[in-house]
């Protein structure tokens, strides 16, 4: 029986490196099959391959200059005879390669690959075709590099396992964490994620390994202490059994932002400041030509009205557009404010325009692997308590103008129908301004209620707690990844179902399917404890969302005095 491993690459001037690790054939395999090809200047490149298997050890090296392809073939023939492998083992390995250049290097190549290129017994041109070599057994017949593993060697780096082995050797021990199992870690198994037994204080463990480890390897890994997966119990010291992952950093911090992403974001703010410049105009229905409310209040009407007849409306309607886009801007701030300290990178917020609110909030990405739990609560709650806190400033100002007869010339009418949408929001309109005033088709309203409204329903679907949400993120990191499963099945069902947020529910739970729906990536530590007031903080959050994306059922509407509900 035998093995083949062929390989074609093209390139030119490039400094590459793969691996190929083993691929066993009937007893016999491939165990090390690397390439290397480096270009240094005013000297010949160099193309060295080493193949190792059970018939013994082949190298080969080929000098070349510029090369458009290179194919390296052998094979390893055993013989049922072992004294005929001791003496011959050579012979059991033969490798061919071909390469074509320019014309004018092809004298040059054929003396040098005929000095530097050959077998162990049998010379081969570098010119000439590969032999036919006939493969024994089925296993042979489709034996080639497919697309896997083009993926697997074109995937990330993995980590070095002389790195591994250095690792377990000096790091590692019975005073601190004793290994017995290693297996992958990471969302491509690029890394390595040892079990075994704590030996002490798991965070005084994890600090004193994290800074060994730099004096080991120097500062190419970032060490992760994740809950051990499937663990059958808790640790006996008390809290879940922990593991220790080990990653490269290229592969496990994320990319910087890249210029199209600058440009993408742009425009996306472009397309909110009008979203939210339309939503300032549909804010005045009343004032609003006929083709215009129409167009705003008809479904099933498709074709926009004639611009020119807006433009008188721009002016009056830029406040509430100011309100909306101050609420996103104090959002953000807020995440900025509170990374700062921590010395977390975040990515320019990609804010996302909707008609109806003005905007659906932003997508704000992590761009540092965060420390650990608490520093995730913390950055994920800054966000929307900032934005909650001017949203609900402006909403209180405007409740309070709107029974203010000196801004009766700024008040706008909106349908009653309008307060039903929000339980929380609809009570304190109805303390505000009353049953006689809320009990009527129409309610006159500052703009600013309706600012601070959909500044306050936008930051309650921010905080919904599913997948990189503010609120999934904010669950994640004060409760743990199998409650924000939980949370997060919950939360899905209830949009679904449009038990939150009323005619919202479906297009705010595609975007986040679609834009939001994955997970945080875990911190460096990522199983100590938050403290119990922000586990509070979040719990209290959490049902304040609840109450403001519930919307209020008819007969409740009715018996509160929200909106005047009309029964045929």
């Amino acid at each position: 029986m035998g093995t083949l491993a062929s390989c074609i690459f093209s390139f030119s001037y490039v400094n590459v490196r793969f691996r190929l690790h083993s691929v066993p054939l009937h007893n016999e395999g491939i165990q090390v099959f690397k390439i290397k090809s480096s270009k240094k200047k005013k000297k010949k490149g160099s193309f060295s391959c080493c193949l190792q298997s059970k018939g013994g050890v082949s190298y080969r090296r080929v000098s070349l200059r510029t090369f458009d392809s290179f194919r390296c073939f052998c094979s390893a023939n055993n013989s049922s005879n072992n004294s005929e492998k001791n003496e011959d083992n050579a012979s059991n390995d033969s490798s061919v390669a071909t390469t074509s250049s320019s014309p004018d290097e092809t004298e040059e190549k054929s003396s040098s690959n005929a000095h530097e290129f050959t077998s162990d017994k049998t010379p081969t041109s570098a010119s000439s075709p590969p032999p036919t070599i006939s493969p024994v057994g089925s296993a042979h017949n489709n034996f080639q590099i497919d697309s896997f593993k083009l993926m697997e060697l074109l995937g990330p780096e993995k980590v070095d396992p002389a790195d591994v082995k250095l690792i377990k050797e000096n790091l590692f021990g019975y005073s601190t964490f004793w290994v017995t199992k290693e297996e992958p870690f990471g969302d491509l198994g690029e890394g390595i994620l040892f079990l075994g037994n704590l030996r002490g204080n798991r965070e005084d463990v994890y600090a004193k390994l994290r800074s060994r480890l730099v004096e080991i390897t120097g500062d190419k890994y970032n060490f992760f202490m994740v809950e051990e997966p499937n663990s059958e119990g808790p640790d006996p010291r008390g809290g879940p059994r922990v593991s220790f992952g080990l990653l490269r950093k290229e592969v496990s911090e994320p990319g910087p932002t890249t210029l199209w992403q600058y440009v993408i974001a742009f425009l996306l703010f472009l397309l909110t400041i009008g979203s939210s410049v339309e939503l300032g105009i549909a804010s005045q229905i009343n004032r609003l030509p006929p083709e215009v409310v129409k167009y705003f209040t008809d479904p099933n009407a498709i074709d926009p009205p004639d611009v020119e007849l807006l433009y008188p409306f721009v002016e009056s309607a830029l406040p509430l557009a100011y309100g909306v886009l101050g609420v996103l801007v104090f959002h953000e701030v807020g995440h900025f404010l509170a990374a700062f300290p921590k010395k977390v990178k975040l990515s320019i917020p990609f804010f996302i325009p909707n008609i109806t609110l003005g905007s659906f909030g932003a997508i704000t990405q992590f761009k540092s692997i965060l420390p650990d739990r608490s520093t995730k609560v913390d950055i994920s709650l800054a966000g929307p308590i900032a934005g909650a806190a001017l949203s609900f400033s402006m909403f209180v100002v405007g409740l309070l103008l709107s029974s203010n007869p000196d801004a009766a010339g700024d008040l706008v009418q909106v349908p009653s129908t309008l307060f039903q949408g929000s339980l929380l929001l609809g009570l304190i309109s109805r303390a505000t301004l009353g049953y006689t005033a809320m009990h009527a088709s129409t309610v006159t309203i500052h703009p600013l209620v309706i600012a601070g409204w959909c500044g306050l329903t936008t930051t309650a679907f921010n905080m919904l707690p599913v997948g990189c949400l503010d609120g999934g993120r904010a669950v994640q990191g004060a409760f743990g990844r199998n409650a924000l499963i939980g949370f997060g099945l919950t939360t899905y069902t209830m949009l679904g179902l449009g038990v939150l947020g009323g005619p919202l529910s479906l297009p705010w739970g595609l975007y986040v399917i679609i834009c939001q729906r994955t997970p945080e990536k875990p911190c460096l530590n990522d199983v100590t404890e938050v403290g119990t007031w922000r586990k509070a903080i979040v719990t209290v959050a959490i049902f304040l969302v609840l109450f403001t994306l519930l919307p209020v059922w008819d007969e409740l509407a009715e018996e509160l005095g929200i909106g005047l509900v009309t029964t045929f």
